[in-house]
């Protein structure tokens, strides 16, 4: 098989165990605020320190990824993140819950987005958009599957029993997955969209650039919406009168909308070039937030969610191609992890902010509000950026 396609199904399979399973968490919310008694800023809070040592372990497994490859970085990192998962069945205090999630969970974090979509950003030049796309449908498809798995499990099996065959099931997946990942080489040439060897700027001269800042603080601001609905908006369902498996749903449609999102702006990024797709995808995201903010119905509720999830898969998709077009290929890993850790400083932020704020007001509106204001910067940076490649200067 076309050894192309091989490491696209393994980003695909990597992006739906790690994210769906992310995502699957926030039905844990109403879990542990009956079973422990524990409030939602201190629930985020674990959240957030995770997101935030998945920013800094970024950095690193991109330049992990850069010098040995993608398939023992993903092994390594699948195991300890099916091992996190089990692990979570044992909690009953919350520096246990805190512990797990800043290491084996954070670790499996830091390496799914940077590693696969660094690898098929190396295989792939003129398609580039639409293959990352692709591999970015796996993160809806585990969206969209795996909350409602997770919420039939916690019924019929109990909340900790589900932790440890989600964990087990996990690592299996995972494991397959990086099986099928690895970087092209020199056989490989002709098959090569690029047809020759990786080219562009190194780390050194990529971080004296004011548009590699630029990316950095757009990823900060919107990403903090990005990992705070996902933890939130099941909880929020609830408080609205939803049932836990309305809620899934609701989490669902996100998964849903995502997809077409992902494959939309994928083409979009191939077609009109990345600094203009980026710009479609704040503005939508804006819109979301402001719906949010008059959403007092489940059916107005649902259709806000659809919009949000377009955005919220249109946005993973496109910062990886963006860091190649304006950087190249020659640092790509450890490019785009910088651009992720500062991402996952406005995720540390943005979770654990929202609960502290439903805990205090009883609602998420300022909440959203304060999001909408963020995603507002990221659209007016996005619009500053250079509209020629780093490259070409």
């Amino acid at each position: 098989m076309n050894p192309r396609t091989l490491v696209v199904a393994g980003a695909f399979a990597t992006q739906f165990t790690v994210i769906g399973a992310l995502f699957s968490l926030g039905l844990y919310v109403k879990v542990f605020e009956v079973e422990f008694g524990w409030s939602r800023t201190l629930i985020s809070g674990a959240n957030a320190l995770a997101f935030l040592m998945m920013g800094v372990i970024a950095v690193g497994m991109g330049r992990l990824s850069d010098r040995f490859g993608p398939r023992r970085v993903l092994i390594v990192t699948g195991v300890l993140y099916g091992i996190g998962l089990a692990a979570l069945s044992q909690i009953s205090a919350p520096w246990h819950f805190y512990a797990i999630m800043a290491t084996l969970i954070a670790i499996g974090l830091g390496a799914h987005d940077v590693v696969t979509l660094s690898t098929i950003a190396r295989w792939f030049d003129k398609r580039r958009g639409l293959m990352t796309a692709v591999a970015k449908v796996g993160t809806a498809s585990g969206q969209m599957a795996l909350p409602l798995i997770v919420a039939v499990l916690i019924v019929g099996v109990g909340w900790r029993e589900t932790f440890v065959y989600w964990g087990a099931a996990s690592a299996v997946v995972l494991i397959l997955g990086a099986l099928l990942m690895r970087n092209p080489g020199p056989d490989d040439v002709a098959m090569h969209a690029q047809g020759r060897k990786s080219v562009g700027m190194d780390f050194a001269q990529a971080r004296v650039s004011r548009t590699l800042w630029m990316l950095c603080i757009i990823q900060f601001s919107f990403f903090c919406t990005l990992m705070t609905l996902p933890m939130h908006l099941a909880a929020h369902g609830m408080d609205m009168g939803m049932s836990a498996a309305q809620a899934a749903t609701l989490l669902s449609v996100v998964g849903g909308g995502s997809v077409a999102g992902r494959l939309v702006v994928g083409v979009l990024i191939d077609r009109i070039g990345c600094r203009n797709a980026l710009s479609i995808c704040l503005l939508l995201l804006v819109l979301a937030l402001a719906g949010y903010t008059f959403a007092s119905g489940l059916v107005l509720l649902f259709a806000v969610t659809a919009l949000y999830g377009f955005t919220h898969g249109a946005l993973f998709v496109v910062i990886s191609p963006t860091v190649a077009h304006f950087f190249g290929m020659k640092a790509h890993g450890q490019l785009f992890g910088t651009v992720l850790f500062f991402g996952t400083l406005g995720s540390a932020i943005g979770p654990i902010a929202t609960g502290a704020t439903f805990d205090i007001l009883g609602s998420y509106t300022p909440a959203f509000v304060v999001l909408g204001a963020f995603a507002g910067l990221a659209l007016i940076l996005a619009r500053a950026l250079p509209k020629a490649s780093q490259l070409d200067a």
